[in-house]
C-alpha cells in the first residue's frame, strides 16, 4: 500500500527514548569468567596466553611421568625424578622461546637452522639432566659417564622439538591472523574512502547546475524567485552534508530530500515538473547510501522535462520484493532522450550509482535500465533490506 508525505513523517519517526529495548540475557557463569580471562579470546593477550600453555604443558608432562613411574613400579623417588625434569624441561624451554621471539623476525632459512641448533643443544643438556637424576634417584649404584650422559637425547629432542613446533606454529598463526585484520581493515577504508568520493563528486555537479539557474534567474532580474532559489539550496545542502558521506539513511529520509530537491528544480520548470511519490509503508525504514536517488531524478529532469514544451511526469515507486527493495524512478519522456540517458556518455549520474551500489553492496544489488511503457525511461535499483541503526 503506497503512502503519503505525511505518513512518512509519522512513520519514520524514532521510537520514545523511553521505550526500553529488550534486557540481554546474561549467563550466571559470566561473573567467573571474566574473573579468571575467559570472557575474551584466548590469544587476546599473547603473554597471558604463553604461561598458561606452559604451565598447563609442563604439569600434563609432570603427571604422565609421574602415572608411567608408578606404572613400572620405580617408586616414591619416582616424584623427585618427574619433579626435577619437569623444572628442568619448563626452563629449557623458557629460554627457547626468548631466543625464538628474536629467531622469528630472520629469513625462514636462518630461522629453521638455528632453531634446530638451539633444540639439539637444548636436548642434550636436558639429557645429561635427566641421565644424571636417574642415576642419582632411582639407580645409584650406576655411574654413567661420556656417551652415556646422551642416552635420552633423541627422546628428549623430539620433544622439544614437538614444543618449538608449537611455538612457531601458534605465533605464525597469530601474525597471519594480525596482516588479515589489517588488510581487512585497509580494504574498509579504501572502501569508505570510495564511497565518500562518489558522495562528494555529486556536490560540485549538482551546485553547478542549480548555481547556474541562480544565474539565470538573476540575468532575468527576477531577484525574488533567485533568492528564494538560493534559500531552498541552502536548506537541501544543510540536510544533506549532515549526513556521513558513507553513512546509510532511511528511505524515509532519502525521500524527504528528494523533495528538498524537487522544490529547487519546481522554481525552474514551475508546472513542467510533475514529481509523483509511491512509497509503500513497507519501505520506509529500508537502509540505503544517502543522496543514491538524486542523480536519477536530475537525470530525468535532464531528459524528460527540460526538451519538452509541457514538461513531463515522474515517478518514484518503490515496494518490497521478498528481502529486496526495488525502487524505480520513471519519466514519460521521448524514448530517443530516453536511449540516450541510458548511454555510458551521460556523465557522472547514472555511473556514479553504479559504482556505488557495487561499493555497498557488492552483488547483491540490481541495477537496471529500460524504456517503460509510457514511453519514457526507467531505472530499476534492487537492493538488500537493511532496517535498525548502521555506522
Amino acid at each position: 500500500m503506497a503512502t503519503d508525505s505525511a505518513a512518512l513523517e509519522r512513520q519514520a519517526r524514532p521510537a520514545p527514548r523511553g521505550a526500553a529495548a529488550t534486557p540481554k540475557i546474561q549467563s550466571p557463569a559470566a561473573p567467573i569468567a571474566r574473573g579468571i580471562g575467559l570472557d575474551r579470546p584466548f590469544f587476546d593477550d599473547k603473554n597471558r596466553a604463553f604461561w598458561i600453555l606452559q604451565s598447563a604443558g609442563w604439569s600434563g608432562y609432570f603427571i604422565l611421568r609421574s602415572l608411567s613411574g608408578f606404572a613400572n613400579s620405580m617408586g616414591a623417588m619416582f616424584i623427585v625424578h618427574a619433579l626435577l625434569l619437569t623444572a628442568t624441561g619448563y626452563s629449557l624451554t623458557l629460554l627457547l622461546g626468548s631466543l625464538f621471539r628474536r629467531l622469528i623476525e630472520m629469513r625462514p632459512v636462518l630461522t629453521l637452522l638455528l632453531s634446530l641448533a638451539a633444540v639439539g643443544l637444548a636436548s642434550s643438556a636436558f639429557s645429561v639432566i635427566e641421565t644424571w637424576s636417574f642415576a642419582t634417584f632411582l639407580k645409584p649404584d650406576s655411574r654413567p659417564s661420556g656417551v652415556a650422559y646422551m642416552g635420552a637425547i633423541l627422546l628428549n629432542f623430539s620433544l622439544l622439538a614437538a614444543w618449538a613446533a608449537l611455538y612457531y606454529g601458534i605465533n605464525y598463526f597469530l601474525l597471519l591472523e594480525e596482516q588479515i585484520d589489517q588488510r581487512e581493515r585497509l580494504e574498509s577504508q579504501a572502501s569508505s574512502a570510495q564511497l565518500a568520493m562518489l558522495r562528494y563528486q555529486l556536490n560540485p555537479h549538482f551546485l553547478f547546475n542549480t548555481l547556474n539557474s541562480i544565474s539565470t534567474l538573476v540575468l532575468l532580474k527576477q531577484t525574488e524567485r533567485a533568492n528564494a532559489m538560493l534559500a531552498r539550496l541552502s536548506s537541501f545542502l544543510r540536510y544533506t552534508l549532515a549526513n556521513e558521506p558513507t553513512a546509510k539513511v532511511t528511505l524515509a529520509q532519502e525521500v524527504e530530500t528528494l523533495k528538498l530537491y524537487l522544490e529547487i528544480e519546481k522554481m525552474r520548470f514551475e508546472d513542467r515538473l510533475r514529481p509523483h511519490f509511491r512509497i509503500e509503508s513497507e519501505t520506509i525504514g529500508a537502509r540505503l547510501p544517502s543522496l543514491l536517488l538524486q542523480p536519477l531524478i536530475e537525470n530525468a529532469i535532464k531528459y524528460a522535462v527540460t526538451p519538452r514544451e509541457d514538461g513531463a511526469d515522474i515517478w518514484i515507486t518503490a515496494r518490497r520484493e521478498g528481502q529486496a527493495v526495488r525502487i524505480e524512478v520513471a519519466d514519460n519522456g521521448d524514448g530517443e532522450n530516453a536511449a540516450f540517458a541510458a548511454s555510458p556518455s551521460t556523465g557522472v549520474g547514472l555511473a556514479n550509482i553504479r559504482d556505488r551500489l557495487a561499493q555497498a553492496y557488492g552483488a547483491t544489488h540490481g541495477f537496471t535500465t529500460k524504456q517503460n511503457d509510457k514511453g519514457g525511461f526507467s531505472v530499476i535499483v534492487e537492493i538488500p533490506i537493511e532496517t535498525g541503526d548502521m555506522e
